[in-house]
């Protein structure tokens, strides 16, 4: 069960508060200490500015009606034999409601996941910046992976989606390019579902609106500086 006492832990615990990822027995703690914990409140109240304005950045997109009848089924089979009293009811906090979360698109919600489980860990960031992009396919449907960046401590790509398999005789090829440069870099070849870390001797630079892409390659990856196949997934970096 969680410590709400720990500094490091109550700060991660509230972020998934807000994202609704604790287990049942945990968010009975947390719901239990906000009555009486004012710093647990504003680590409440600041990971719902962190993590929700994440959506003002993304089209809305709609669920389709096959996951409503999934997410309805899984409510119905957690949901506890006894009735709530409409007093507690009438009081939810708002973050709870179905409907805020009808609006944020994939890319908010995989990057909220993301930082949630990847990212809540501390950190002093005062010696560099640290940014985050979700690469998604150019037509938006589907994720593959999140591209975690920090001005010191260099770079880890992690895989969020299943991105198919790789036909024969191919390979899949990560690059970079920061805002302005001419062209951009390659950050060598990577396997589906693979998670990398790289130094930031690696990279060309390190900055926000940074575009990371994962093009289909030969496979010994691009003999010309570029990529020359087609772009799977692609994103830019937000600022944390």
């Amino acid at each position: 069960m969680i410590d709400t006492r720990d500094p490091d832990d109550r700060s991660a615990d509230a972020g998934e508060y807000v994202l609704g990822t604790l287990s049942v027995e945990d968010r009975a703690v947390i719901d239990a200490a906000l009555a009486t914990d004012a710093t647990l409140r504003t680590e409440v109240y600041a990971w719902q500015d962190r993590l929700l304005g994440l959506s003002a950045r993304a089209a809305p997109a709609t669920p389709s009606p096959q996951l409503w009848n999934r997410i309805d089924r899984s409510i119905d089979a957690r949901a506890a034999p006894r009735a709530v009293p409409a007093r507690a009811q009438a009081r939810a906090p708002w973050w709870q409601g179905l409907r805020v979360w009808q609006g944020i698109s994939a890319t908010a919600v995989v990057a909220s996941l993301f930082m949630a489980t990847r990212l809540l860990s501390p950190s002093d960031d005062s010696t560099g910046g640290r940014f985050v992009a979700v690469l998604q396919s150019p037509d938006n449907r589907s994720t593959g992976w999140v591209v975690d960046l920090h001005a010191v401590r260099g770079l880890r790509l992690v895989p969020v989606g299943d991105t198919g398999p790789v036909p024969p005789g191919r390979a899949l090829e990560f690059w970079t390019k920061p805002e302005g440069a001419a062209g951009p870099t390659s950050l060598g070849l990577v396997r589906a579902g693979q998670t990398i870390e790289l130094p930031v001797t690696r990279l060309p630079a390190v900055g926000a609106r940074q575009l990371f892409e994962i093009t289909l390659e030969p496979e010994n990856g691009s003999t010309i500086g570029r990529p020359t196949g087609p772009i799977l997934y692609l994103g830019r970096t937000l600022a944390l």
